[in-house]
């Protein structure tokens, strides 16, 4: 069987999550890999046969994303002629983590597309959402990556064929401890406005703030920031008491894992990340709409009474796997065309 999987590029957790599945499909077949997107911090160790600009939303500076950013960095007409050249009907199987040029090119050209995405989960009708309707953001959600059959992972399950989180080999190995400090990653913030922040919230409290927009290491009173790596970042969330982060997918599923207590802020103009933070409340995790001082008692609260919210997300990737092969296998292709 020859597979295409595809990847979002954008952000880390979709990587994160290739880094369990690519090891298992390549039992099914030959496999090549299709990577599209900018604003990874991690690296896929793999090989990569496509590597793609395709469609991304840019982290700003000040809470969400940036539409004037993402705006000027498009590239629609490498966009089209990318959709318009992959050869997906050179494959048996197209397998996409929210990745829009495969899952375009296989919707132009009738190809069946599987989604194996966490965006997928935030789509079904079970799952949580904001309270605050965004239409618009639910419609972009719903057509960036069509799919032709959908499975999915969620921070809990609301479905068949919707998972727990993958959790990679590098945190279900490591043994957390207690070093009393608190990961930061809010990616969609500036150094200067963390900083700001952090150290009037608590001037005793130790910030390890992992940031986008800086390529050198400094600390400013009590809060030390660094640019992004996967092993330092890993390391610290790790070791840390706490993890204030955005409202992603990989990284609140691994800190939750890792016993650490939660805080979440989702980025504006981002209706996954709102989604998220809908279903992360449902459990029992804190969210507070933005980093500002109407929240400061809030996240001093956290920081002095919180506790982690228990979740059993268990190692069971290859037999997820296999299921979905063993089902696509007794499908009808022309049945599952978009």
């Amino acid at each position: 069987m020859k597979i295409l999987y595809a990847i979002q590029g954008t952000g880390n957790g979709h990587i994160a999550r290739a880094l369990e599945i690519y090891p298992l499909l390549t039992q099914y077949g030959d496999i090549d890999v299709l990577i599209s997107g900018i604003q990874a911090d991690l690296d896929f160790p793999y090989p990569v046969k496509y590597q793609l600009y395709g469609l991304s939303f840019i982290f700003g500076r000040h809470g969400g994303v940036d539409m004037w950013e993402t705006f000027k960095k498009l590239r629609p007409l490498a966009l089209l002629k990318d959709i318009s050249t992959l050869p997906v009907r050179s494959y048996d199987l197209v397998i996409n983590d929210f990745e829009p040029v495969s899952a375009w090119a296989c919707k132009v050209r009738k190809v069946p597309c599987i989604a194996l995405s966490h965006q997928a989960a935030v789509l079904h009708p079970n799952a949580p959402v904001p309270d605050a309707t965004d239409k618009m953001g639910r419609m972009i959600l719903r057509h960036y990556a069509p799919a032709s059959v959908v499975y999915s992972f969620h921070f809990k399950s609301f479905a068949d064929n919707m998972f727990t989180p993958v959790i990679r080999k590098g945190v279900r190995n490591i043994q957390p401890e207690d070093q009393g400090h608190y990961t930061v990653y809010l990616p969609a913030y500036d150094d200067i406005t963390l900083v700001q922040h952090l150290s009037q919230i608590s001037s005793t409290t130790r910030w390890q703030v992992f940031s986008k927009h800086n390529r050198i290491t400094f600390t400013q009173g009590n809060v030390w920031v660094q640019p992004v790596t996967g092993e330092a970042f890993l390391n610290s969330m790790a070791t840390a008491r706490g993890v204030l982060c955005g409202a992603g997918f990989e990284t609140p599923a691994e800190a939750l894992y890792l016993g650490k207590k939660l805080l979440v802020i989702p980025m504006h103009h981002q209706y996954e990340q709102q989604c998220n933070a809908a279903t992360l409340s449902e459990i029992g995790v804190p969210v507070i709409r933005h980093l500002g001082p109407e929240y400061y008692e809030d996240i001093r609260k956290w920081l002095n009474t919180g506790n982690p919210v228990p979740v059993h997300y268990k190692n069971d990737t290859a037999a997820i796997i296999e299921l979905i092969l063993q089902q696509i296998r007794r499908w009808n292709p022309a049945q599952l065309a978009h």
